[in-house]
């Protein structure tokens, strides 16, 4: 069994149930976070609608939050979301703000010291979306 998620008449993602369900949760668990809806609709009959127009802005605030986060465990608990998201959101068309990357720590929120290398998390989440994107069925 799977479920699809579709912009208009085009399927961007075609999961396992499983996985569908838990990156739902992650959808609204960052929703509540980030004060800022998603465009996700509910899943039914094994679809889920995504509104592109407000997708956009969610994507932009999530990759925000990520960017000025710097600590190993938060990494480790969202990254593969985050990649997850931006494979979505390259597939709807979305427009996806630049990342700014910054060793400073002025805006940044939940840090860890030593501070991780903001190039290095940039690099690994662009890989981890390349590896993720491959196995994402449409």
């Amino acid at each position: 069994m799977s479920q699809y998620f579709d912009v208009g008449d085009e399927t961007l993602w075609n999961p396992s149930n499983g996985a569908a369900r838990l990156f739902l949760r992650h959808v609204r668990l960052y929703e509540e976070e980030l004060g800022v809806p998603s465009g996700f609709g509910p899943m039914e009959n094994d679809e889920c609608k995504i509104d592109p127009a407000a997708f956009e802005p969610y994507v932009n605030a999530l990759l925000d939050l990520h960017d000025r986060t710097r600590h190993s465990i938060i990494d480790a608990l969202s990254e593969g979301f985050v990649a997850t998201v931006l494979v979505l959101a390259e597939r709807a068309g979305v427009e996806v703000r630049p990342s700014v990357t910054t060793d400073r720590l002025t805006g940044l929120t939940d840090i860890q010291v030593p501070l991780p290398d903001a190039q290095d998390r940039a690099v690994r989440l662009r890989e981890r979306a390349g590896l993720l994107r491959r196995g994402m069925p449409r």
